[in-house]
């Protein structure tokens, strides 16, 4: 009886084994980097894009002119996906489909022992996605995620489309903002 339960534990270790390296290999096939859409074309936020490589962080970034009295301050947090990120450092130019994640999170001084200067907020304030799909897009597309339901693309007329056209580094995105990619992309010869 004991060799039989044995034998039987060992077939139901088999299998559940087998069922966990499908799920594993599945998910490694996968880009990495690869956004998922809902069936009307919104975009998904990557669950784990905070697990992505961390390029910058911006403190009241504004490509207009600022407000003359400043009332509360914003940290842009921007991350990629890995794959991405590799064949950026051997071509400095970003492949299709590169996946760009910014957040923003508001700055907080009132906190814990802190006396001067600020840190992040934990809430999540915003999240845009620019995503990198020549086939779907034409090129780079802008989406909005709002409380972390998918968003519909922002329309090709909105500004961000001709600011990061004209100000971009690298394939219109904004490299010049990324101290470690800056130096590959001029090294490469990419940088705008």
């Amino acid at each position: 009886m004991v060799g039989r339960f044995k034998s039987g534990l060992l077939v139901v270790g088999a299998v559940a084994l087998a069922a966990a390296g499908a799920e594993t290999l599945a998910r490694s096939t996968a880009p990495p980097g690869a956004v998922a859409y809902t069936a009307d074309g919104r975009a998904m936020l990557p669950a784990n894009y905070r697990d992505w490589v961390f390029l910058t962080s911006g403190l009241d970034m504004t490509y207009a002119e600022p407000a003359a009295v400043v009332t509360s301050h914003m940290f842009d947090n921007v991350f990629v996906d890995p794959a991405a990120l590799a064949t950026f450092r051997r071509s400095g130019r970003w492949p299709e489909g590169t996946v760009l994640v910014k957040e923003a999170r508001e700055g907080l001084t009132k906190g814990s022992i802190n006396k001067a200067g600020q840190f992040q907020s934990e809430a999540v304030a915003d999240v845009e996605l620019h995503v990198k799909d020549t086939r779907r897009f034409g090129g780079w597309a802008f989406f909005k995620i709002v409380d972390g339901k998918p968003g519909a693309i922002i329309p090709k007329t909105a500004s961000c489309y001709s600011c990061h056209d004209e100000h971009g580094a690298v394939d219109s995105t904004f490299v010049q903002f990324y101290p470690t990619l800056a130096g590959i992309a001029r090294a490469r010869g990419t940088l705008k």
